[in-house]
């Protein structure tokens, strides 16, 4: 048996007790060949070994570039972090924007999509085809009235024009039973001075006239007419209702060959185009004193009224205030004259409170002595007023103690009455309720 390595120890040894504190084991059963184990320390020292270069330089020049900037470092970050946030909010803006555009574009392709298919009813396959953007009515109460086949012929040497009335077609069913009693009256505008019909065809839709119809008229007076075609559906013991009408300036007609087409028919004119003549007067008005005066100076080309081809006119100038009547002066008559001369000034007290509210109604009348005035033609300016009577009206406020003079064309009664519809006169300051 081997003899056995026993540790020596001699523990009355002094330095051996004095560092016995601490001493790392010795290990007796380790072959010879076996090495000493290494004791490792366990501090760590940090090392820059890791970082690169490059982006140790970028941080080295950052921090030389914000000491050159004489504020404190958190104003240089607030500053950064607010640019951010700027920069941020813009891009969220134009996100948003982009968003809703592409939710319009598609909400509009939808929307064409819906109209493209009104037709569509799933029976047919004709249905399915996508409509041309002429033929899509977008949401308007257009009626279909039907339409015309007429004819148009000048004959220079006998300045006559020929007016034929062919046919018509698909014509908007007027009676109860799905049917009309058609039948065209013809005229030419500005003179109307004659005024043709066709037959009346019972009970269609669809009527042939074969029809003409002549007027003299002169080459200067044709380029500026107009000619008027209406269809009428007629009615024994009621007024006629008109089913539609053609209106062709003649200015545009091209007269080296004859003229033949089909137009559809449109919507009535509710007033009819002719000429009543026109008016000349001035204004002036004085804010400092309120005082507005009005000088009618004269007529011309006014329609004649009475049988002899001649009327007995007179100017009636009326103020409306908040739409009611208010003041009232005329002139004196014109005997036996279509271009009848006034110079007659009349002067009313209107404070620049009331010069914004107030209309001005000039209308012409003629005087009959056993019947009733009849009106020839009206014109109104002021607050309510538009076009050139809007512009009269707005240089006579610019031109204060200024007359300003100018001519306008009447028009008529009616015209003037819808659009300006005045109601009683202005009630008395003793019979007001308060």
């Amino acid at each position: 048996m081997p003899p056995t390595h026993q540790p020596a120890h001699n523990s009355s040894h002094p330095a051996h007790n004095a560092s016995a504190s601490w001493a790392p084991p010795v290990m007796t059963d380790l072959p010879p060949t076996a090495h000493p184990i290494t004791v490792i320390s366990t501090t760590f020292t940090p090392t820059n070994t890791t970082i690169n270069p490059v982006a140790a330089a970028a941080i080295h020049f950052f921090d030389d570039l914000l000491d050159q900037i004489p504020l404190p470092r958190w104003a240089i970050y607030t500053i950064f972090v607010a640019g951010a946030l700027l920069i941020l909010l813009c891009c969220l803006c134009i996100c948003i924007k982009c968003c809703c555009k592409g939710k319009k574009k598609k909400r509009q392709k939808k929307k064409d999509e819906n109209i493209n298919l009104n037709g569509v009813n799933g029976k047919t396959t004709t249905a399915l085809v996508q409509p041309d953007v002429a033929d899509v009515d977008y949401g308007s109460t257009k009626k279909e009235r039907g339409k015309l086949l007429y004819s148009l012929e000048y004959n220079a040497a006998l300045s006559e024009l020929t007016v034929g009335i062919k046919q018509a077609g698909g014509l908007m069913a007027m009676d109860l039973g799905g049917s009309s009693d058609p039948y065209v009256k013809v005229y030419i505008c500005p003179d109307k001075s004659k005024t043709c019909e066709t037959k009346v065809f019972r009970n269609t839709l669809n009527p042939v006239f074969n029809e003409q119809f002549n007027f003299q008229i002169s080459k200067s007076s044709l380029l500026k007419s107009t000619v008027v075609m209406k269809v009428f559906d007629f009615n024994r013991f009621s007024k006629h209702n008109i089913i539609g009408e053609l209106r062709v300036q003649l200015c545009n007609v091209d007269w080296n060959h004859v003229i033949e087409e089909w137009q559809d028919l449109a919507e009535p004119a509710k007033f009819e185009e002719e000429e009543l003549g026109e008016i000349c007067f001035s204004l002036r008005y004085v804010p400092t004193a309120g005082k507005l005066t009005v000088v009618i100076l004269e007529a011309k080309n006014l329609k004649s009224m009475d049988i002899g081809g001649s009327s007995d006119p007179y100017v009636k100038v009326q103020l409306a205030l908040d739409k009611r009547k208010w003041k009232k002066r005329k002139t004196s008559i014109k005997k036996k004259t279509l271009n009848p001369y006034y110079n007659e000034s009349f002067t009313f007290d209107v404070s620049f409170e009331q010069i914004q509210r107030v209309n001005l109604v000039v209308s012409v009348w003629d005087h009959d002595a056993m019947t009733r005035n009849d009106a020839m033609g009206k014109i109104f300016l002021g607050c309510d007023a538009t076009g050139n009577q809007l512009r009269h009206w707005a240089d006579m406020l610019s031109n204060p103690r200024r007359p300003v003079a100018q001519w306008h064309s009447l028009l008529s009664a009616q015209q003037v009455n819808s659009t300006l519809i005045l109601k009683k006169k202005i009630p008395l300051r003793n019979k007001l309720p308060f």
